[in-house]
């Protein structure tokens, strides 16, 4: 079909003059003139979840939806765990074990374990775990000075309350995770094998739950009970310095040696002598009789 030039011309400037926006006529008309010759792009349906899995995912976006952030008027538990080690010099060792001990009973405290040194030729030492109370820790640091000198002092303190908001965040959002489960499970509504998925996924997060818990007593009873490492020691012994010295001392070992080499050679009398007596007599007896016998002269 051949169309004449004048129609071909006449064609192309009403499409061009249709193309303009003409204030007569509306955005929607437009596009609804042109919609007829726009592409469509092609949509993709997700990809279905497993049958078994489609309540568990429910039941996690349900949850999830309830979840409340801390706001600016959430406030932050003080759980701060406090611990120090101390050095002490005292007079006594045993009194100054008796006096710890004492002071970890005054602060409503305890000593929870103890080592000590007071071998010969040792500097008479112990070490002390005294546990008490957080809110006493500073009295007990104070009540030391009665005990003896303070050497030494190393105090640490760490805060653990903003692990303890997160965790117990997390154990608040799987409480309500196990509440719709456990609300899945008293419908019944679908498959063996989907009620299986359930109660797997609902003792998967009632074990998470009971180890958030553990944690939170631990951070409680950690930030609540200090621990205080103590080492109290007898003073060190000063040498005198009017000693003998080095050599002195090597002549006095060498004495000892002497008297000691002498003392055995004492010693030993006791049993060379009485040897020495039995093997002359021996000797006397076979001496006798080996003696040949006299020879008779004949005339």
């Amino acid at each position: 079909m051949r169309v004449k030039l004048p129609h071909l011309w006449l064609a192309l400037l009403l499409s061009a003059c249709g193309d303009r926006a003409s204030p007569g006529v509306a955005p929607e008309r437009q596009q609804e003139a042109k919609a007829p010759y726009a592409m469509v792009a092609p949509t993709r349906r997700p990809a279905a979840a497993p049958a078994g899995m489609e309540s568990v995912a429910s039941a996690r976006d349900d949850a999830a939806t309830d979840i409340a952030l801390p706001g600016a008027a959430d406030v932050i538990p003080n759980l701060v765990i406090r611990s120090g080690t101390a050095a002490l010099q005292v007079d006594s060792l045993e009194r100054s074990i008796i006096l710890v001990r004492a002071l970890a009973r005054h602060v409503g405290g305890f000593v929870g374990g103890s080592t000590a040194q007071t071998g010969k030729g040792q500097l008479h030492s112990a070490t002390l775990e005294i546990r008490m109370p957080a809110a006493h820790f500073d009295e007990t640091l104070d009540g030391l000075r009665a005990i003896g000198s303070i050497e030494a002092v190393n105090v640490t303190a760490e805060d653990v309350g903003e692990e303890y908001v997160d965790v117990q965040a997390r154990m608040t959002n799987d409480r309500r995770l196990e509440a719709r489960l456990i609300d899945l499970l008293a419908r019944r509504t679908g498959k063996l094998s989907d009620v299986m998925d359930v109660e797997r996924e609902l003792a998967r997060v009632r074990e998470e739950i009971e180890r958030y818990e553990g944690r939170l007593r631990y951070l409680q009873s950690r930030a609540a009970v200090s621990t205080l490492t103590l080492t109290v020691h007898e003073p060190i012994p000063v040498v005198d310095e009017h000693s003998p010295g080095v050599v002195g001392e090597a002549v006095r070992d060498a004495w000892r040696n002497f008297i000691a080499v002498v003392a055995l050679l004492i010693q030993s009398l006791g049993v060379v002598i009485p040897l020495a007596v039995c093997a002359l007599a021996g000797w006397l007896v076979l001496r006798r009789f080996r003696r040949p016998p006299p020879t008779t002269q004949t005339a």
